[in-house]
């Protein structure tokens, strides 16, 4: 009967903190929320007992032939868990997404091995931590400075080609830095375009700048796409 209560008590703590980290993630939308949290926390954990009951499995057999290594189990456990993360991350155009999702499920699947393993202690403080971390650290990441990542994309006729020096100057006057370009030929000849990756410490400088390249008659076409995130 002891061994049911432990059993019953452990998947149900894997279950309430894998549920608490999938909320969190739900709330901000994130495809992997709470039932994907919950079912990888409940898995691990799972898997762990097996691990820390299998003397009960092996009764009866001669102790000097068995080799009863825990870890393995978990090494197992975050070597799945690593194709599940790989598929929350997307990639639309230049943006990668899903890096913070995939990393709250690697955490749940930690959490779920520890509780599987009778580290109550630990599971429930890890679990607060990652909260905190998935949900106040946002707010924190505004207020850092950080360097904003852009395509830049310019399109002339071969005929109207703006000098490059000219174009850079122009680019750092919306507070804007241009990394060297890419050069190419378009419809035989007819065309000319600029492709760079540009940079900035604030996102609002890529409107600037898209401002100024629409007033030129010369630029037929150009697109500004963020990057980061």
């Amino acid at each position: 009967m002891e061994e049911f209560e432990t059993i019953l008590g452990r998947l149900a703590v894997a279950v309430l903190l894998g549920g608490i980290i999938g909320l969190e993630r739900a709330h901000h939308g994130r495809p992997a929320g709470l039932r994907t949290h919950t079912l990888v926390c409940l898995s691990s954990c799972l898997l762990m007992l097996l691990t820390v009951f299998q003397w009960d499995l092996l009764s009866g057999r001669q102790l000097e032939t068995i080799r009863i290594d825990p870890t393995r189990m978990g090494q197992g456990i975050m070597t799945g868990i690593g194709f599940l993360g790989a598929g929350v991350i997307m990639k639309e155009k230049l943006t990668i997404r899903g890096l913070t999702t995939a990393a709250s499920i690697w955490v749940a699947a930690s959490i779920g091995i520890i509780i599987g393993m009778g580290m109550y202690f630990a599971g429930v403080v890890a679990t607060v931590i990652t909260v905190i971390v998935l949900s106040m650290f946002r707010v924190l990441e505004r207020t850092v400075p950080s360097l904003h990542y852009g395509r830049l994309i310019l399109r002339f006729k071969a005929t109207e080609v703006m000098d490059y020096e000219e174009l850079n100057n122009m680019i750092r006057g919306c507070d804007v830095t241009a990394m060297p370009p890419a050069y190419a030929q378009e419809d035989e000849g007819r065309f000319f375009r600029y492709e760079m990756t540009v940079r900035t410490h604030h996102m609002m400088n890529f409107l600037k700048l898209s401002d100024t390249l629409r007033k030129l008659e010369s630029i037929k076409e150009f697109s500004v796409t963020p990057t980061g995130d």
